[in-house]
């Protein structure tokens, strides 16, 4: 379980380590470009809060387990701080991140098909070496460091009713809920095929769920964080499903329209808008947080060639 000050705490820590990453606003809604935080996603707010608030390190270092983007974040934390890092990714990870690893100095080990496989993995080579263990989604430094871009967004915006945000395994959900707690309130916007946090709140409790279709690689996750499930219901974090085609039409969107590169799970949140699954009450105050572009940008497509839109950047 996380609350703001924990966030609060978080954001004081980080201070100076993560970008500040800018928003802007089209059509009354205002979007977070937290694709453009260090490494391509929110997850090094995360990464450098775990590693800070653990103090010194053994030699072994860090350990993770990531479909790739918490890989990243971690592998980039690590460099920064000098530090080993060591990272178990499933066979299918997109080999750009895969890659972007192995740049970043981490070992990048390719183990089982799925995020559970690499995960297993992951734990027991820290056990056994004594390393420091960053969970993808589910420890409270983790959650606490991604909630801090939801406490820029209030500063940037003054103000919200309504933040989307994607739903893997739950992590920024469970920090940017922590963080407006009170003030604005959270709806998790997950794939039809990847449902972890509608599967949790209509059991009411996580479960393992099937996972599968475009945005797999980010938002895989077989089942909720134990946190996010918590903070959720605390805070009456609201859930919405969408489909396969409507987030690769969101990701071609906001391509044609802003020219912005998101991967499928990045370009998630904004898919409830765009295909309806999602709709403002007249006046609400709407942000989407877009969150991930480690993509190949050759799979970016625009349909539809719309000259981007008139928008405010802060």
């Amino acid at each position: 379980m996380i609350s703001t000050s924990d966030v609060e705490q978080a954001a004081t820590r980080i201070g100076g380590r993560v970008r500040r990453t800018p928003v802007f606003t089209d059509d009354g809604v205002w979007f977070k470009l937290e694709q453009l935080q260090h490494t391509g996603s929110f997850k090094a707010r995360g990464a450098f809060n775990r590693i800070i608030a653990a103090g010194e390190l053994s030699a072994a270092g860090v350990v993770t387990a990531s479909g790739g983007n918490a890989g990243l974040a971690v592998a980039y934390a690590a460099r920064e701080f000098g530090v080993a890092a060591r990272v178990y990714v499933p066979v299918n990870a997109p080999a750009v991140k895969v890659a972007k690893l192995r740049e970043l100095g981490a070992a990048a080990e390719l183990v089982g098909e799925k995020y559970a496989d690499a995960y297993d993995a992951a734990v027991k080579d820290a056990a056994d070496r004594g390393a420091l263990f960053c969970h993808a989604y589910d420890q409270p430094e983790i959650c606490a460091g991604q909630g801090t871009a939801g406490l820029e967004l209030l500063e940037q915006t003054g103000g919200l009713d309504t933040i989307l945000v994607a739903v893997g395994g739950g992590g920024l959900l469970a920090g940017i809920a922590a963080a407006v707690e009170g003030r604005a309130r959270v709806v998790g916007v997950e794939p039809r095929t990847a449902p972890t946090l509608n599967a949790a709140l209509a059991a009411g409790e996580p479960v393992p769920v099937e996972v599968s279709g475009v945005a797999a690689d980010s938002l895989g996750a077989s089942r909720l964080g134990d946190i996010a499930f918590a903070v959720a219901t605390r805070t009456g974090a609201g859930s919405v499903l969408v489909d396969d085609a409507a987030i690769v039409e969101a990701r071609a969107a906001l391509w044609d329209r802003y020219r912005l590169a998101l991967e499928p799970g990045g370009a998630t949140a904004f898919a409830a808008l765009l295909s309806g699954a999602y709709r403002p009450a007249p006046g609400e105050r709407v942000a989407v947080l877009l969150c991930g572009a480690n993509t190949d940008p050759a799979t970016l497509t625009s349909p539809t060639a719309a000259p981007p839109a008139a928008r405010t950047p802060r």
